[in-house]
């Protein structure tokens, strides 16, 4: 049996070893260092391997807008509820949306009062479910970054070859290279570096992150998900602040390249088309979202309106932790009145929440 994978990724000398230069190189410095990182998986491992512990005091991690449940407006919700209640049609989903609050109600909970809501693991799934319930009109929620909307494009293809299948898709997907420069922007946060999305990038390559290092000298890191993935790329990220020299750098070459995927993003872009998004939090991005083009028409549902920022729960913080204002143990509902259990926003609902992972790993530590 191999161990070829915890030598490399998890072995315990190497991550103390990349503790100490980054300790090293960090108190040389007279200032704190703020690194963001955008991926909900990266937000996960930070906490579950406990790597904020190996870090110096004046290098601090902040979660970004890297869960892509947690950035769907409440609006979304609220439009996939009222489509399935005037069109009596089935209505699929990841489960990580199922119990993300909209405006009135979850998907959860208009199940609960009898809408015929279901769970998948894959587009396919849902197309699956249309072949099988002839005659009856299939939803597919379609949230997620990059890194799934080639999926659901390929879905999109397939369907297109099975006639009798009544396949729709309401397209809730984002782009982040624009989600980031919103947030460079941001007055009311400060970052020093980000930890880029390993899986968003292995579908459009680094250079669509370049404008970051060259117009707003922030350093840049590509990572993977593993211990020593991660400090690789926060000991990039502190040498580059050391320097004040800034470049996107990949530490993540076993799975990205500099081109991305060629194919991948031919494919979404055969079916997608940029416009207006909806994030939650930061508000409304143009270009940063993805539409079914007019050519697919028939397989697109409209969402509701990206420009429209009705806001959800007054009480929910959920926004300012995607902005990276706040920690999650600083909103005062967090591990009281929002909790996995009965959460009252999405960052304690997904598994990719920032929210979830300090609640999940900050109690076992504690």
């Amino acid at each position: 049996m191999s161990f070829e994978y915890l030598d490399n990724y998890r072995n315990p000398a190497q991550v103390a070893e990349l503790g100490r230069k980054i300790n090293d190189l960090a108190g040389g410095l007279d200032r704190r260092i703020r690194l963001m990182e955008v991926c909900g998986g990266h937000t996960m491992a930070i906490h579950r391997f406990g790597l904020p512990s190996l870090l110096p005091a004046n290098i601090e991690l902040i979660s970004g807008p890297g869960c892509p449940v947690c950035v769907t407006p409440p609006q979304y919700i609220d439009a996939a509820i009222e489509w399935g209640r005037e069109s009596g049609g089935i209505l699929t989903s990841f489960g990580d949306l199922y119990r993300v609050p909209g405006s009135e109600m979850s998907l959860e909970d208009a199940a609960a009062l009898g809408l015929d809501v279901r769970i998948v693991y894959s587009p396919l799934d849902a197309l699956r479910i249309a072949e099988q319930e002839a005659g009856e009109e299939v939803l597919f929620l379609g949230v997620g970054f990059e890194t799934t909307a080639p999926t659901v494009a390929a879905t999109l293809e397939i369907a297109s070859q099975k006639p009798g299948a009544l396949f729709r898709v309401m397209s809730a997907h984002k782009t982040m290279p624009r989600a980031l420069r919103a947030l460079v922007g941001v007055e009311e946060v400060s970052i020093d570096g980000f930890i880029l999305p390993g899986h968003v990038s292995t579908i459009i390559g680094t250079g669509p992150y370049d404008f970051l290092a060259d117009e707003f000298d922030v350093a840049c890191c590509v990572t993977g998900f593993e211990p020593v993935d991660i400090l690789n790329g926060i000991l990039s990220l502190t040498e580059q602040c050391c320097k004040t020299s800034f470049f996107v750098d990949n530490q993540y070459g076993r799975a990205v390249r500099e081109t991305g995927n060629e194919k991948a993003k031919k494919l979404m872009m055969r079916v997608f088309e940029t416009c207006a998004g909806n994030w939650r939090g930061i508000g409304c991005i143009e270009g940063s979202g993805l539409e079914i083009r007019d050519s697919w028409a028939d397989y697109r549902v409209p969402g509701p309106d990206p420009h429209d920022q009705t806001a959800g729960d007054p009480k929910c913080r959920c926004g300012e932790v995607l902005r990276g204002v706040l920690k999650p143990p600083e909103c005062p509902l967090f591990a009281k009145g929002c909790h996995p259990e009965k959460p009252v926003g999405p960052c304690m609902v997904s598994s990719e929440g920032a929210c979830a992972a300090y609640y999940k790993y900050q109690k076992l530590s504690d």
